[in-house]
């Protein structure tokens, strides 16, 4: 009887896992890899740098949205960052990612 609870647990735990990896799966797929880290800065901060940024800021997902698809420069340097349109990544999948980037 003991089986069952704790298969219970690694199905939630598995649940609670696979937004996090398909997320990550995401960010590879739209080669934001190219120019960013989780944790070391690459051509553009790394992620965990932009979560520790927006922190606490109720519209980090619209402003960092806005970002990526607008690209710009000046916030992180002057190496600007190029836009990327829902043709490299969908609104869904954008939306997605950044709630995953800002959760690091």
């Amino acid at each position: 009887m003991k089986f069952v609870p704790m298969l219970c647990a690694l199905a939630l735990g598995a649940a609670a896992a696979a937004p996090a990896v398909a997320s990550e799966e995401i960010i590879k797929k739209a080669r934001c890899v190219a120019c960013h880290a989780v944790d070391q800065k690459r051509v553009g901060p790394s992620y965990k740098d932009v979560a520790a940024k927006y922190k606490g800021q109720a519209d980090a997902v619209a402003v960092l949205s806005a970002k990526v698809r607008h690209g710009g420069s000046g916030v992180w340097g002057q190496v600007p960052m190029t836009p990327n349109g829902p043709d490299k990544i969908s609104d869904a999948d954008l939306k997605a990612a950044i709630e995953w980037i800002l959760k690091l």
